[in-house]
């Protein structure tokens, strides 16, 4: 294990994600490796850690002056042994190979909890759409499509939306992709209603964080009603994982943005949420707004000489992280154990570091990562590929109905992956070892490619 870490480091020792989403499951897959040792002998580890291909090109385009700008676009298609490449394309400053590689790899796993057949992928720009113009988004999604189309398809690779690739995006995308294929297909998923999306899409990856959480504490015969959970970020996973909690009668108290966050002791409902989700999706505000709207309501701004996060601060039952990756630290987790948090269920992939997941663990609080608990995302995409081949459109009631079943299924998997390789309890473990399984077993079924 260690060999191929000092390996991956020394090729790419720039990639810091990258190497803690490896390690995170090198380190608990071990069971699994001692008792499958064709696993060792076929390398899979080795194969799996290598994207079967990387493809980076530029992406021209003219901003409102006439001038021309230029970002770098990528995707990344890491392993199809199980279906075609399926996973988001992420719009942000912040973009490089080292995070999408890290998101196509915990990608690849979580496609495979959703027992749906998708195999891994992850894409993007280092182009911020934040204060540009709709026209400008638009030249430049479509310059980014005229060369990401000769590498996708509903077959080969389905993207989606991710930070800063929402309906809007999505559309532009997929309305260049249809011009240069002279095709209608479903090789973009998180389309509009009205052309081929599906009904609780948006709504997806927060709902089913929501009903992961719902799982775990009925586990101990507890529920989500009466908690107070802090939730992390505005966008759309905490938006609608907010959404999800009300309706559950859990009381939430916070949500952020890159400037700061606010924290409403009152409890954010459904009011106050439809005031966030305009000031967010039409507006495109700041959280800030929120505090001059209901008194008492504390906006906090981010303080960049903090090593912590002050949104972690606040007593609470449950924690909702769903803004970015490494959203809390050992700090931070030290800060949620102390203010009586007993249960953490990540909407954002990878939000904990190395250190807060193992003081969680430590403290006996329950956590579940990233690619269990926030796979209702890629598991409603996966619906709607399947709506989209069928020429169908399913009711919203079958939508969810069949959401709530495949983050039951997940649970279900892996509490049984976690005690069957001994660590009963332990989600981390159940989550990368029911993945890690599948996914080695169809390489291993396919041959050496």
């Amino acid at each position: 294990m260690q060999t191929i870490m000092e390996k991956i480091k020394a090729r790419d020792p720039e990639q810091k994600e990258f190497h803690q989403a490896v390690a995170e499951v090198v380190e608990t897959v071990r069971p699994a490796l001692d008792a499958h040792p064709e696993y060792r002998h076929q390398k899979v580890l080795e194969r799996l850690v290598e994207p079967e291909r990387i493809i980076m090109f530029r992406v021209p385009w003219m901003d409102d002056r006439g001038e021309p700008q230029v970002n770098r676009g990528f995707r990344i298609e890491m392993n199809s042994a199980i279906g075609p490449y399926k996973g988001g394309l992420r719009f942000h400053p912040s973009v490089n190979l080292s995070i999408l590689k890290f998101l196509a790899f915990e990608q690849t796993f979580k496609n495979a909890l959703t027992s749906l057949p998708l195999g891994g992928g992850k894409g993007g720009a280092d182009f911020d759409p934040k204060g540009k113009t709709d026209n400008e988004v638009m030249r430049f999604c479509q310059s980014f499509m005229t060369e990401l189309y000769r590498h996708i398809g509903p077959d080969t690779d389905v993207p989606a939306g991710d930070i800063g690739v929402g309906a809007r995006e999505i559309g532009f995308l997929f309305g260049m992709y249809k011009r240069l294929r002279n095709e209608f297909t479903g090789v973009l998923t998180g389309k509009s209603l009205n052309w081929g999306g599906s009904l609780i899409r948006p709504e997806a990856t927060g709902y089913g964080c929501v009903h992961f959480a719902a799982e775990m504490l009925a586990v101990g015969g507890d529920a989500l009603a009466g908690k107070t959970c802090l939730v992390s970020g505005s966008g759309n996973v905490a938006q609608y994982t907010v959404e999800k909690l009300i309706d559950r009668g859990a009381r939430v108290v916070t949500l952020s943005d890159s400037s700061g966050h606010i924290c409403d002791e009152a409890g954010i409902d459904a009011q106050k949420l439809a005031f966030v989700m305009r000031l967010k999706n039409v507006q495109r505000g700041r959280i800030q707004e929120y505090a001059d709207a209901y008194p008492g309501t504390v906006f906090t701004p981010v303080d960049p000489t903090r090593s912590s996060n002050p949104l972690w601060e606040h007593a609470a039952d449950c924690a909702f992280p769903c803004a970015t990756e490494n959203e809390i630290n050992g700090e931070d987790a030290r800060h949620l154990v102390a203010g009586g948090v007993r249960l953490v269920v990540e909407g954002a992939n990878m939000p904990t570091t190395p250190e807060g997941i193992d003081h969680f663990l430590d403290a006996g609080v329950l956590y579940a990562p990233g690619k269990a608990a926030n796979a209702g995302g890629v598991a409603v995409s996966g619906l709607e590929m399947a709506q989209n081949s069928m020429r169908l459109h399913w009711p919203r009631e079958e939508v969810e109905g069949r959401l709530q079943m495949i983050m039951k299924n997940i649970h279900k998997n892996c509490l049984a992956a976690a005690e069957r390789y001994g660590s009963p309890g332990n989600y981390l473990v159940g989550a990368n070892v029911a993945g890690f399984i599948k996914v080695v077993d169809a390489m291993l079924d396919q041959g050496l490619v």
